[in-house]
């Protein structure tokens, strides 16, 4: 796994489908409209990130952190918080 800092980067649009972004730091990015679909977002910080619009079908979510992030919109079937 490799592990780039994605933190404030703009990802808006992004075809990240299916990829491993476990542990991935998204603190402040711009997901907005990216498709995540299958992505494994395991341990992912998502703290003040923009996920409007995003699809999360069959996207793992185990300990994401999602503190002051923007939901709005978003497509998820089949995914799990825990």
């Amino acid at each position: 796994m490799i592990h780039i800092p994605l933190g404030h980067a703009s990802l808006a649009n992004a075809d990240l489908q299916g990829a491993d972004l476990r542990e991935a730091n998204f603190r402040e990015a711009n997901l907005s409209g990216a498709n995540l679909s299958g992505a494994c977002l395991w341990q992912a910080n998502l703290q003040g990130a923009n996920l409007t619009l995003v699809n999360l079908i069959q996207s793992p979510f185990e300990g994401v952190n999602l503190k002051n992030t923007t939901v709005a919109g978003v497509i998820w079937v089949d995914g799990s918080i825990k």
